[in-house]
């Protein structure tokens, strides 16, 4: 039985690996960072609510006993509130032994909610969201297009925390290329600290040729940090931390050189120590363009 027949690619973040993929939008209405190449080939729209309640109803037939559901393409938090409850609900009654919904959320959709609209999200089922922070540098924010600031980044996820929900989130090691590798994890560390999220992921930075970015490094623009400028990046973001709270940290994504994880505050300064010593080892001489390291 074939579930949904969309145009276009379908992304979700490694944890909702088991989850039923509803796209109630194709594509992110941004698309314009400079360092992403998703959704490149998907022309933005909001689906409407008949397609929607039919990949609902063929999904439920085809798996009745799903416990978690996410909610795609890039941004499904540009619906109205009422037209995500509506989705919701439907949810919930279609598949009985479902225990939460997830979504991808960017810093402006999130920040276009209001808190009792977020906590009726929640209420409603809404459970977790995964917002890219990608940088907490404003500078950077803007040379790659992100659409955000760092104090609209820091807003948007003291209100999904607030609003009750688990936040998840990520940071793009290198983003700042060599120039503002400095500025880029201490901004990033200040930001994520002043959220303190449920998660946090590290990502390091890959140029494939399809993202605009590219085009920088070819013109001598932007340099690419080595793998010693990523290891003290991270080093820099983790020891400029401040949690308050317990938040779990991951940096094992395939992008990245050596998994690095923990929960922090807890085990800030085991991973700390980690880090330095691969330090150590690293190469500090050849630029990493992309994830063959060569370019």
């Amino acid at each position: 039985m074939l579930i949904d027949d969309a145009e276009g690619l379908v992304f979700r973040p490694p944890s909702e690996a088991r989850s039923f993929i509803l796209r109630v939008t194709i594509g992110c209405s941004h698309n314009t960072c400079t360092f992403c190449p998703m959704y490149k080939n998907s022309r933005f729209r909001i689906r409407t609510m008949k397609e929607i309640d039919e990949v609902i109803t063929r999904g439920a037939a085809a798996y009745p006993f799903i416990r978690r559901l996410f909610l795609a393409d890039g941004d499904a938090l540009i619906l109205p509130t009422d037209q995500l409850l509506q989705i919701i609900k439907k949810c919930y009654t279609a598949f009985p032994s479902l225990t939460r919904i997830g979504a991808y959320a960017t810093p402006s959709d999130l920040d276009r909610k209001t808190p009792l609209e977020l906590q009726r999200l929640h209420e409603a089922g809404l459970h977790i969201l995964y917002m890219g922070i990608e940088s907490g540098d404003d500078e950077v924010l803007q040379q790659v297009c992100k659409g955000t600031t760092a104090a609209i980044t820091i807003r948007a996820g003291r209100k999904a925390m607030d609003a009750g929900m688990k936040l998840s989130t990520m940071i793009l090691l290198g983003l700042g290329g060599q120039a503002r590798t400095k500025q880029h994890a201490l901004h990033t560390a200040t930001v994520v600290s002043a959220i303190n999220p449920t998660m946090l992921s590290a990502l390091s930075l890959i140029i494939p040729p399809q993202v605009s970015l590219y085009q920088e490094v070819i013109r001598g623009t932007f340099t690419p940090l080595t793998e010693h400028g990523f290891l003290q990046e991270l080093y820099t973001i983790l020891a400029n931390t401040h949690m308050k709270n317990p938040c779990i940290f991951r940096s094992n994504h395939v992008s990245n050189l050596y998994p690095v994880g923990g929960t922090l505050p807890m085990d800030k300064e085991k991973m700390l120590l980690q880090i330095k010593s691969l330090l150590t080892q690293a190469d500090d001489t050849i630029p990493l363009l992309n994830d063959t390291g060569n370019f």
